[in-house]
């Protein structure tokens, strides 16, 4: 995987970008466009980038990419002034960027909101664009979006439409490739998971655990993802927590919630969790849990390919209610890849259809003033449905002794 990326952690191979371009040229040609903008400032929800450049947009800083139907990709990204640089022959055939400009705009800094559309707009004006397709526009600043679109206002022989659906449908089909780097990926947060048994005890502040099983990620291969987690005594709710409020110290007889949602091989993302309790759990968390893992198989039941997701929200949460659980009133089941959320979504207002190869996590859970109950993690949809899951680690409570 070094060969496009000599220095980067994780990249894809040249042939799978390469599959993403073609099959991208091809829907733009059949669309009529000669161009696509991209913008993303970070690659937790935001791996559009990513997928089509091979690099992550991060730290809040917005990356943006011209994706050109005819020459390599204009990519603009945080630097000085009048940045550019045309890339050699052997640099575009790697990484399929022709052309790097750098302009220093700062989200936190309005009046430099618009420079970085002031690039695109030149380089869309440079080639003649007359239609250009927008790819997920939620992802964009206010500042660039507004100015890239009053810009192309004022060139009225030039067309803005939205692109996204179609890159979105291609984007959450895996490539033998991708599917291969997921496998990895959940590998490695089995093998966190894993390790995290052995560190959790009595007198540990929760921010102290999450550091942990980061830093075994990062040492594993990953490159930055979140943990979200938290302690509770029996008989209150141990939920997931960020950072900011994972000050609490553990205590024997606790129960504790760990997310694992980062990223490796590829860069994609994955996520597991489990439930680990300092002692013995009680049979009413058993119970619960067990009513969570019953939830989960019936979900997989109905991930076959073709299915409408709002038939599967449907149903599922029909059998929600009618074994006394709360229907999924926000998200239980989505797709993954270089996004922790990615489409297509299970929910009523989603209209993509389950399809053979794509990656989907499912975690249906319970939570109500006295427990949080869970179990993440991620399967791949086959010709027939759900194969395992990529996870193996094993669906229980792990009791602390």
């Amino acid at each position: 995987m070094s060969e496009l990326h000599p220095r980067a952690v994780n990249a894809v191979s040249a042939t799978e970008m390469n599959r993403r371009w073609r099959a991208c040229r091809d829907r733009m040609r059949a669309e009529g466009l000669q161009a696509l903008v991209v913008q993303n400032s970070s690659d937790w929800v935001g791996g559009h980038v990513r997928w089509f450049s091979n690099q992550p947009a991060h730290n809040g800083y917005p990356t943006t990419l011209v994706f050109h139907l005819e020459e390599g990709m204009s990519l603009i990204e945080q630097g000085p002034f009048g940045g550019r640089r045309v890339a050699a022959p052997d640099e575009l055939q790697r990484t399929g960027i022709e052309r790097r400009f750098t302009t220093p705009s700062y989200p936190s800094v309005a009046y430099s909101a618009g420079y970085d559309a002031e690039i695109a707009l030149a380089e869309l004006r440079r080639m003649g664009a007359r239609r250009v397709g927008m790819v997920a526009p939620a992802g964009w600043y206010h500042g660039f979006g507004a100015a890239l679109r009053q810009g192309l206002a004022e060139a009225p022989a030039c067309q803005l439409v939205d692109a996204t659906d179609w890159v979105d449908a291609i984007k959450a089909i895996k490539s033998e490739e991708e599917r291969a780097c997921m496998r990895q990926v959940a590998a490695m947060q089995d093998e966190v998971m894993s390790r995290m048994a052995a560190f959790i005890e009595p007198g540990l502040k929760d921010f102290e655990i999450a550091a942990h099983a980061q830093y075994l990620g990062q040492r594993l291969g990953s490159e930055q993802g979140v943990f979200l987690c938290s302690s509770a005594p029996p008989g209150q709710a141990a939920s997931f927590r960020g950072r900011s409020m994972q000050g609490r110290t553990l205590q024997g007889g606790d129960v504790f919630s760990l997310l694992i949602e980062n990223n490796g091989a590829g860069g994609y993302y994955t996520e597991l969790s489990r439930i680990f309790v300092l002692g013995e759990a009680s049979a009413e968390l058993r119970q619960a849990h067990e009513r969570v893992l019953d939830a989960q198989r019936y979900a997989l039941t109905l991930l076959k390919p073709g299915a409408r997701c709002a038939d599967v929200h449907e149903q599922h949460n029909a059998w929600l209610r009618q074994h006394g659980m709360a229907e999924e009133r926000r998200l239980s089941i989505h797709g993954m890849g270089y996004d922790m959320v990615e489409r297509p979504l299970v929910r009523h207002d989603e209209p993509m259809t389950i399809e053979e190869h794509m990656a989907i996590v499912v975690h249906p859970g319970i939570l109500d003033e006295r427990m949080f109950v869970h179990n993440t993690e991620v399967y791949l949809i086959e010709a027939d449905g759900p194969g395992e899951s990529l996870h193996r680690t094993p669906r229980r409570i792990v009791e602390l002794g």
